[in-house]
C-alpha cells in the first residue's frame, strides 16, 4: 500500500448506498421500448399525412360534375317557370280579351238594337238617352281594355282590340245625336245618316274577326298554350241596319211592308240558334246527347228573326225517329222582329225511353226568304 493510498481513506468518509425502490426495480427488470419508426413518406404524397393526388384529383372531378348538374337543373327550373308564367300572362289576357268581347255583343250591343227596334213605342228623349247610356258602357269598356296587362307578343293584337272599342264608342255616340231626330218629322234623313253609321259598327266586327281573335290564337300556338279558344264580338246583328229604308222601317215602326200584302224586298228569314231540353243542351250529330225528362219531353228551342222586317206566323217543328217510329210537334211564334232571339217550348210525348233516337228541328221558311241552311239541325239523343 502506498503513502496516498492510505491517506485517502482516512480522509475521505464512507459512501452510504441507498436501496433501489420498488418502481426503479420494476423499470430496470423490463427490456427498454423500441423506438416507433417514424413512417416513410408515400411516393407521390402532397406532404406528410396527405391525401393521395390521384384521389384528390378524382374528388374534384366529382365535385366539378356535381356543381355542373346542380347548376343545369337549376337553369331548366328557372327557364320553366320563366315559361309557364309567360304562358300564364298570355291565358289571362285571352280571358279578359273574351270576357271584353262578350260584354261588348250580349250586354251593348244587344241592348242598342233592341231599344232601336222598339223606339216606336217610346218617347224620343228616352231612346236617346239609352243610347247615350250605351255610349257610356262601351267608353268604360274600352278604358278597361286600355288598362290590361298586355305581354309583348299581343302588342299587335291589342292595338286592334282598341281599335275596334273606340269605333264602337264612336258609333253609338253618332246614332245617339241622331235617334231623337229620326224619330221626329224630320226622320228621313237622319235615317240613312243612321244606316251610313252602322258601318262603323260592321267595320269593327271585321278588326275583331280578322285581326283580334287571330292574333291571340297565333300568338297562344307560339306560346305553347292550348285548349283556349277566344270570343268574338259581332255588334252588327245583321246588314239590314246598313239599308236606309230598313233602318228606317225599324226605328220609326213604318213602312216594312207595301201595298196589296206583298212581301217587301230585303232579306228575310229566320235562324235557328239551339235546342235544349230542361237544363240539357243538345249537342249536334254526331254527337250522342243523354237527356234526361222521361218519355214526355218539352223541348226548348231558341229562335231569331235573322232578316231586316218583322215576321208572322214563324214556325217551329220537331220530329223524332226511334226504332221505326217518328213522332212529330209544332208551334208557332206570332211574330218577330229583326235581330230578336225568341224561345218556344214544344212538347213531345211518348218518345220510347232507352233507344237511340234521331231529333230533327226546323224552322219553316218565311216569305221572301231564300237561304234555309240555318233553319235546321239534327241531334242524336238517347231519352231516360
Amino acid at each position: 500500500m502506498s503513502f496516498f493510498d492510505d491517506e485517502d481513506e482516512d480522509e475521505l468518509p464512507p459512501t452510504t448506498v441507498r436501496p433501489a425502490s420498488p418502481r426503479q426495480q420494476t423499470r430496470a427488470a423490463q427490456p427498454p421500448r423500441p423506438k416507433p419508426r417514424r413512417p416513410q413518406r408515400a411516393r407521390g404524397s402532397g406532404g406528410p399525412g396527405g391525401p393521395d393526388h390521384h384521389a384528390m384529383m378524382v374528388r374534384r372531378r366529382v365535385a366539378a360534375a356535381v356543381g355542373v348538374v346542380i347548376v343545369i337543373v337549376i337553369v331548366l327550373v328557372i327557364n320553366g317557370c320563366l315559361k309557364r308564367g309567360k304562358q300564364q300572362a298570355l291565358e289571362t289576357y285571352n280571358q279578359n280579351v273574351s270576357q271584353i268581347a262578350r260584354t261588348s255583343e250580349q250586354q251593348i250591343a244587344k241592348s242598342l238594337f233592341s231599344t232601336l227596334s222598339g223606339a216606336s213605342t217610346k218617347s224620343a228623349l228616352d231612346v236617346e238617352v239609352q243610347v247615350d247610356q250605351l255610349r257610356i258602357q262601351a267608353q268604360s269598356l274600352a278604358e278597361r281594355a286600355q288598362g290590361l296587362s298586355v305581354p309583348s307578343e299581343m302588342t299587335a293584337a291589342q292595338r286592334a282590340l282598341l281599335m275596334a272599342l273606340d269605333m264602337r264608342e264612336e258609333g253609338l255616340a253618332k246614332v245617339a245625336s241622331l235617334v231623337r231626330t229620326a224619330l221626329g218629322e224630320q226622320g228621313t234623313q237622319a235615317t240613312s245618316t243612321i244606316a251610313g253609321d252602322m258601318e262603323i259598327f260592321l267595320a269593327s266586327d271585321v278588326i275583331f274577326s280578322q285581326r283580334v281573335v287571330p292574333l291571340i290564337g297565333q300568338e297562344l300556338a307560339a306560346g305553347g298554350v292550348s285548349g283556349q279558344s277566344t270570343s268574338s264580338s259581332r255588334f252588327l246583328p245583321n246588314i239590314g241596319w246598313l239599308e236606309p229604308k230598313t233602318v228606317a222601317a225599324r226605328i220609326t215602326g213604318q213602312g216594312a211592308s207595301t201595298s196589296g200584302g206583298a212581301v217587301p224586298p230585303g232579306n228575310h228569314g229566320s235562324a235557328l240558334l239551339g235546342v235544349s231540353v230542361g237544363t240539357n243542351k243538345l249537342a249536334s250529330s254526331p254527337t250522342l246527347n243523354h237527356v234526361s225528362g222521361g218519355a214526355n219531353p218539352t223541348f226548348t228551342v231558341m229562335v231569331e228573326d235573322s232578316g231586316e222586317f218583322p215576321e208572322t206566323n214563324v214556325k217551329v217543328d220537331i220530329s223524332i225517329t226511334s226504332e221505326g217510329k217518328t213522332l212529330s210537334a209544332s208551334h208557332a211564334i206570332d211574330k218577330t222582329e229583326p235581330g230578336k232571339t225568341y224561345s218556344v217550348d214544344v212538347p213531345v210525348t211518348g218518345v220510347t225511353l232507352g233507344a237511340a233516337s234521331r231529333v230533327s228541328v226546323n224552322v219553316e221558311g218565311v216569305p221572301g226568304e231564300n237561304d234555309l241552311e240555318n233553319n235546321k239541325a239534327s241531334y242524336l239523343a238517347i231519352f231516360q
